[in-house]
């Protein structure tokens, strides 16, 4: 199996630096700084990234597993919610709220949640993010 690799580098103290983040493939190269992580700046964070890499892990394990059952999706769509806050003196991610939306053919609420749980355990991200909260919002369309 592949191995993905992504940089980061950080120039400066924490307040008054930056840094700049990079996917291997060169399809994402984006700034970020203390703003952009504590406050509202222009650029990205470590927890927005995680999420986007959540999100897309969690869609793609939830089609699969519906895939296996017979269901073919026309499109499940994952937002992730990804709370850092202060916990006993240190930064920490306590929570994520994946918001799932599928559409799915010929499938029942009750199958479609109970598969959309599997998927929150299952995804490889949520199992290497397991010391976290992870709670799980599905929709079906």
């Amino acid at each position: 199996m592949p191995v993905r690799k992504a940089n980061a580098v950080w120039e400066g103290s924490l307040i008054d630096g930056k840094g700049t983040v990079e996917v291997e493939s060169g399809l994402f190269k984006g700034l970020y700084s203390f703003l952009t992580r504590f406050k509202e700046g222009e650029g990205t964070n470590p927890e927005e990234l995680l999420g986007a890499a959540h999100a897309a892990c969690y869609s793609m394990a939830f089609s699969s597993m519906l895939g296996e059952r017979g269901y073919k999706p026309v499109k499940i769509s994952t937002e992730s919610n990804v709370n850092i806050e202060k916990v006993s003196g240190d930064f920490a991610i306590t929570k994520i709220l994946l918001v799932t939306r599928g559409e799915v053919p010929d499938i029942d609420e009750e199958t479609f949640l109970k598969i959309a749980n599997e998927a929150k355990v299952g995804c490889p991200v949520s199992k290497a993010l397991a010391a976290t909260i992870i709670e799980l919002e599905a929709i079906l369309l």
